[in-house]
This record gives C-alpha cells, structure tokens and sequence, in this order.
C-alpha cells in the first residue's frame, strides 16, 4: 500500500515521504480500516515538527482523523493508532473507540466531524457551560477548529463573534454565521469586540490561538466570564496573570479532549450522538475548503502549518464518497 512517513523531523514538506509499505498488522484490540478520507490537523504538523505531545517512533505515518472503512463494510470514524497514521492506503485504529460515519455526511466531511467539533462540544458545553443568550468570541474563527466552534455556537443559541486574520477568512466567517466578524490584519480587535457589545465583552472566549490572542481574551472577557484554552496555533504558550483574573472575576478552562477517551469515554459517544443528530438537521456541516489526492497530502499538511487555508483539508481517497 502506499503511505506517508516521516523519517525525521521538519518541515512537513521536506520530511514527509510518500512509500510503498507493507499494510499494518493488527494489535490487541485493534482492526484494520482501508481509509475513505483523511482530513489534516495541525498536530499532524506539530507531529512531523517533533513539537507535539504525542511523539510516535520514527518513521511513523502522520494523519489523526479518518472516515474508514472496516473490512465488514462498516463506515465509521476514528482516530488512527499510530504510527499507522491516516495519510495512507490502510489504517489501524482501537475497535472500540470507533464511531459510524454520520449518514448525512460525505466521507470528508464524516472525517472532519470527529476531532474539531467534538472539542468544540466539550469546550462549549463540559467546560464553558454555554448558555442561549449569551455572547461567544472565537478566535481563528474559519480555521478548522475555530468554524466548528462558530457552528456549535450558533446551535447553543449564542451571539458569536469570530476573530480572523484577513478579509478572505472574514467572509468565511459570516458564510458560517458568525454575527459579527473582525478582522485582525484590518482592525483593533480589543475596541471592535467592547464595541459589538456594549463594553461588557464576551461571556466565553474560545481560543486555540494563545500569545497574542489570549492577551486580548484576558482584555475581553465579561463579568464571570470563560476563557477556553484548546490550543496555541501561534506558537507562543501565554502565562496568565492569576491576579488579573482574580481581579475581574473570570474563568481560564483547559480543554485536551484527548484526555476523554480514557478518563469518561461515554461522553466521547454521547458527543457524537449529539454531533451526528445536529448534522442531521443541517444545523452543523463540516467546512471542508479543498480535497486533494493522497499524493498532494504532504503540501497540505504543510498549508495548515503555514495558517493557509480555512475550514478543513481532506485527503480523499479515490472511489471514496
């Protein structure tokens, strides 16, 4: 079969090679999926750079995020075991961590419904408690992460407002429903936002960001108001004022939904019961902006660590829906 590996760590497209391997074999616990689609996450980035907390052991396939196939013809979704990555031919993944692919999706979008939205869900709902009424400010608002987050928003019944970085991801972000959108690149983030509301700012601040993003969200946040740490895109780890958030009365949450699968997995299935429903009534429907051959997936890992594109990039795999 063929597959992408990385025999050393770098720059995606410098160390991503695309090879002929022999499929894996199974472990324990595990089942093989021939892959429909792959979509392409920002850790496979931070995977391939040696920077992400997961390290799997060179050469390994990168990919965390698939709508497969199993070999009795079930469709479903999983997050690869590596080293055996989705950016290949075959997959492994743990068989009872398995999801069926939402009916109502295509497989790139089934493929995107997984890791995004369901730390969207668990951000929004576990942790922020979210409620209808209330104002949600996201920031990298029509990236993969930041759009799931505006859709399950919007379904919460809140006021969101999303943050982007130039006038092409604005655009974006009003397609998704963002009601009110500012641009970084163009405008003062901090007097658009205390604009758009009144001077109170956001009850709940989503921000997979960090550095610069999460020194605005601390400038932002409401009278008891929730600011969600899911990640640190910019590549700058922020060290919070304990004082400050003492003095205004907010909320900083940390978000690794990875941590579910071992700590409370019923939530896992719960969440995606929830997601699939959502996806049924239109209410939710992944963004996926570009779908590109297994061939072209080292270019796409490397557009998402470049912070180029919007919504998602699926690797699609030929005869895939």
């Amino acid at each position: 079969m063929q597959a992408w590996q990385v025999h050393e760590n770098g720059e995606p497209s410098e160390v991503m090679r695309l090879a002929e391997v022999e499929r894996p074999t199974p472990g324990d616990g595990q089942v093989l999926l021939r892959v429909r689609a792959a979509n392409i996450n920002f850790p496979d980035a931070l995977m391939c750079r040696g920077q992400y907390q997961v390290r799997p052991p060179l050469p390994f396939t990168p990919g965390v995020e698939i709508c497969g196939e199993t070999e009795d013809g079930r469709r479903v979704i999983a997050n690869p075991a590596l080293p055996y990555g989705g950016l290949a031919e075959y997959a492994l993944a743990d068989a009872h961590a398995l999801l069926p692919a939402p009916k109502s999706l295509d497989d790139a979008e089934a493929a995107a419904l997984h890791v995004g939205y369901q730390t969207g869900w668990f951000a929004l709902h576990r942790r922020a408690r979210l409620e209808a009424g209330e104002t949600l400010l996201v920031h990298a608002a029509a990236g993969g992460v930041g759009s799931a987050a505006v859709q399950l928003g919007k379904a919460a019944g809140a006021t969101v407002i999303g943050v982007v970085g130039g006038a092409d991801k604005a655009a974006v972000a009003r397609e998704l429903g963002c009601d009110v959108v500012v641009d970084r690149r163009s405008e003062d983030v901090i007097a658009a936002v205390k604009e758009a509301t009144g001077g109170r700012g956001a009850d709940v601040i989503y921000d997979p960001v960090g550095g610069q993003a999460y020194a605005q969200s601390a400038k932002l946040v409401a009278f008891e108001g929730r600011i969600v740490v899911v990640g640190f895109a910019s590549g700058t780890v922020p060290s919070p004022a304990l004082n400050h958030a003492l003095v205004k009365n907010y909320s900083i949450l940390g978000l690794h939904w990875g941590l579910y699968a071992t700590k409370n997995p019923k939530l896992i299935l719960r969440c995606h019961e929830e997601l699939t429903e959502l996806a049924a009534r239109g209410v939710i429907k992944p963004l996926v902006s570009e779908r590109v051959p297994l061939g072209e997936a080292a270019a796409a890992v490397q557009k998402v660590a470049d912070g180029r594109t919007t919504g998602r990039i699926a690797v699609v795999m030929e005869g895939a829906a």
